[in-house]
């Protein structure tokens, strides 16, 4: 028996037709054997197992993966996960009296890991508040939990993470949600290790198939708002708002333009110092 593709994700709602598909044995009955890890730490850490070739699979934020892969992560973009954007919260403490960003005045913001989503997104966002490198820095805190310790500690001002997932944080009082932002892309992409592409292609096209039609499914399921409730701490208010605004990808075609739009977002942020030509490193299936 072949040895198990190894899958990395967000242990958040986005994924749960992952997880299903898992309960379901939809993988085993199609002969091929997985494995799941969920990365608490984001795009920064699987991104960095995807090099270590600890994980074959993640299903990762696209400015992420596209700007490790530049930087050298030999992995290919093979379609998109999910084609709707991500609205990024933007948080700080409950606890401050900071009610928009811009009355802030050192800003620091809290970040998974360098070349993490909320890396990435707080340069997008600072852009768009017309704001210069010399009015913000950051603070590495691995994960959410680092996070909330950061603000809470007063270390940090400023995160970025998806608004839903920090939702109850911010019912609760904890955070305070001080305005959002859209990804101008589609949220998440699956990326494969190029080693596991070139030997388990096959493998890898069911695969893909078999969760978008599991996606698909799950975005008509009665109980889906439910499901998402109980198992992310979500209300179920929250869930079916989230849940309406999600599209999962069901078509196998990537969009050369919309990787260039992420390439040229990034180099005009200088987050990358070149572009590559789409079809070097990326591949529908």
């Amino acid at each position: 028996m072949s040895k198990p593709i190894r899958i990395g994700g967000v242990p958040e709602h986005f994924n749960l037709p992952w997880r299903l598909s898992m309960e379901e044995k939809r993988f085993e009955h199609a002969g091929i054997p997985v494995s799941w890890k969920d990365f608490p730490g984001g795009t920064g850490a699987m991104a960095r197992e995807l090099r270590h070739g600890t994980i074959d699979i993640a299903l990762i934020l696209t400015e992420g993966i596209v700007a490790d892969i530049i930087k050298g992560n030999k992995s290919t973009i093979v379609g998109f996960y999910v084609k709707s954007p991500l609205t990024w919260g933007v948080h700080t403490s409950g606890h401050n009296s900071f009610t928009r960003p811009n009355a802030i005045d050192k800003k620091l913001f809290a970040i998974s890991r360098w070349g993490s989503g909320s890396h990435l997104m707080a340069y997008v966002y600072a852009k768009k508040q017309g704001w210069s490198t010399e009015d913000f820095d950051f603070r590495v805190v691995a994960n959410l939990k680092g996070a909330r310790e950061a603000l809470g500690y007063q270390s940090a001002n400023l995160f970025l993470w998806e608004k839903f997932t920090t939702k109850p944080l911010v019912d609760t009082g904890e955070l305070r949600l001080i305005d959002s932002i859209d990804t101008p892309w589609p949220c998440f992409v699956i990326a494969v290790r190029n080693e596991i592409l070139a030997n388990r292609l096959d493998e890898i096209k069911t695969l893909i198939e078999i969760i978008k039609q599991r996606s698909q499914q799950f975005k008509e399921q009665s109980n889906a708002v439910e499901l998402i409730s109980s198992r992310y701490g979500i209300q179920e208010e929250d869930a079916a708002k989230w849940l309406s605004v999600t599209e999962w990808e069901s078509s196998n075609d990537l969009t050369g333009d919309i990787i260039q739009n992420v390439q040229e977002t990034l180099m005009n942020l200088g987050v990358i110092h070149k572009k590559r030509d789409f079809d070097e490193f990326c591949m529908s299936l």
